[in-house]
C-alpha cells in the first residue's frame, strides 16, 4: 500500500519533516511493507524556507541584517538553484522585537530587501517570497530603499525609515536601484486579501497588533494614501486596491508596485513548486495535519490544501493535530475525511508541545487510525 504523509509543522514543537515522519513510524507498526513518502509543506508562512529546500533538496544560507528596528539579526534563506525562498519574518518580524518595543511607525522592511540583495549577488533570478508575521506597516519602502529605490521628501532628502515617514514622500527616483533587479520574478506567498488603504486596510486592520494606537492608524493610513498616489506617478499599473496589497503592512504593495511581483496562494505554490500532486496520485491514502485544527484551516491552510488536491483523485485523507476545536468539523465539507487529536492524556501544554512527547503522540495516533483504516479494506 501507498501512502503519502504531508503534514505541516507544529510551531513550537515539530518540524514538518518530525511530524511525518513519526506519523511514517506509526503506519510501519501496522504495515510492515508499506511505501510511504513523506513531504515536508508549509502554506508560506513559518517554515516555508525548510519545507522547500528540504522537499527540493536546497540548502540554506545566512546573511547579516538589519531586523525591524535597525538592529543587525542573523537571517537563513534557502537557496534552490537560481531560486531564491525567502520568509520576509527572518528579517522584518513580530517575533524578532521585544512586545514593548513594536512600533509600526518606526518599524522597516529593509532587512527584507537585504535578503534579497544577498541572493541576487549568490546568482539568484527567481524568488518565492512568504510575506506573513511582520511588525511593519511601511509600505515595503524599507525594502525598496534597500535594493536602491530612493523616497524622497520635499527637500530631496531620503525619508526615513518606519510608517511615519509614508506621508513625507514627494518623489521616487529609481537611478541606483541594482541593475539585476530587471531579470528577477517574485512570486509572492500570500493569502491576505486586504487593500493598502481605508477601512480594511493594512493600517486599520493589522496597525493594532504591531502596537499601533488610534492615533498612529490615522497617521499611518493617510501616509499610505499619499504613499500609493506618489507611486502611481510612478507606475500608472499600481493599484491600491489590489486585494493583497495591504498584506504584510504595505509590502505586498512594494512588490505589485515596484518589482513586478505576482501574489498567490501561499499553499497552492508550495504544493506546485514540490510536484506534491505527482505523489498523491499514487497514494491509497494521504495523511495531512498541523498544529492547530479549527476552521481558520480551511482557510488556504496546508492541510485543506492537501485534502482538495487529494479529492481531485477521489482519494481519502486523514488528518492529525494538537489540538481540534469544536469548530473543526467544517473541515469536513472540505476534502478531510476525518480528524485525530494526537494528545492521547490530560497534560501541561508544555508537556504537549515537548518535541520527543510530540513524536510519540503522533506515532501512536496514526497507529491507531491505520488500525481502523484497515478493517475498512
Amino acid at each position: 500500500m501507498k501512502f503519502l504523509i504531508a503534514i505541516d509543522s507544529f510551531k513550537g514543537s515539530m518540524t514538518s519533516i518530525d511530524a511525518g515522519n513519526a506519523a511514517a513510524l506509526g503506519i510501519k507498526r501496522c504495515i510492515d511493507d508499506a511505501d510511504i513518502v513523506v513531504k515536508s509543506i508549509a502554506d508560506g508562512g513559518e517554515g516555508t524556507v525548510y519545507s522547500l529546500v528540504q522537499g527540493l533538496n536546497g540548502k540554506i544560507k545566512e546573511v547579516e541584517v538589519s531586523n525591524p528596528l535597525g538592529r543587525k539579526t542573523v537571517a537563513k534563506y534557502g537557496i534552490i538553484g537560481d531560486k531564491a525562498v525567502v520568509e520576509m519574518a527572518e528579517a522584518a518580524g513580530i517575533s524578532l522585537i521585544k512586545k514593548e518595543e513594536l512600533n509600526p511607525m518606526d518599524t522597516t522592511t529593509y532587512g527584507v530587501g537585504e535578503i534579497i540583495k544577498d541572493a541576487i549577488s549568490y546568482g539568484c533570478r527567481k524568488f518565492i517570497v512568504g510575506i506573513g508575521g511582520s511588525a511593519t506597516n511601511d509600505g515595503g519602502v524599507g525594502m525598496l530603499q534597500a535594493l536602491g529605490f530612493e523616497f524622497l521628501d520635499k527637500n530631496g532628502n531620503e525619508v526615513p525609515f518606519g510608517a511615519k515617514s509614508l506621508g513625507m514622500i514627494k518623489e521616487v527616483k529609481d537611478k541606483n536601484v541594482i541593475p539585476q533587479l530587471k531579470d528577477c520574478d517574485f512570486k509572492i506567498a500570500c493569502d491576505v486579501k486586504n487593500p493598502l488603504c481605508g477601512e480594511n486596510g493594512c493600517s486599520r486592520i493589522f496597525g493594532p497588533q504591531k502596537g499601533a494606537d488610534n492615533d498612529d492608524i490615522i497617521k499611518m493610513d493617510a501616509g499610505m494614501e499619499n504613499y500609493a498616489s506618489i507611486t502611481y506617478k510612478y507606475n500608472p499599473k499600481s493599484d491600491k486596491n489590489t486585494p493583497g496589497a495591504g498584506a504584510a503592512g504595505g509590502l505586498g504593495f512594494a512588490f505589485i508596485s515596484y518589482l513586478g511581483g505576482k501574489l498567490q496562494s501561499g499553499i497552492e505554490m508550495i504544493l506546485n513548486e514540490i510536484n506534491i500532486e505527482e505523489y498523491i496520485k499514487d497514494a491509497d491514502l494521504v495523511i495531512t495535519g498541523e498544529g492547530k485544527i479549527d476552521k481558520q484551516t480551511v482557510m488556504g491552510k496546508a492541510p485543506i490544501g492537501i485534502a482538495r488536491l487529494a479529492k481531485k483523485f477521489n482519494k481519502p485523507v486523514l488528518a492529525f493535530s494538537g489540538c481540534v476545536t469544536r469548530d473543526a468539523s467544517v473541515c469536513n465539507e472540505h476534502g478531510i475525511d476525518a480528524i485525530f487529536p494526537i494528545v492521547r492524556t490530560a497534560c501541561a501544554l508544555e508537556e504537549a508541545m515537548d518535541n520527543d512527547n510530540a513524536r510519540k503522540n503522533m506515532t501512536d495516533c496514526v497507529e491507531q487510525a491505520i488500525r481502523l483504516w484497515m478493517l475498512g479494506k
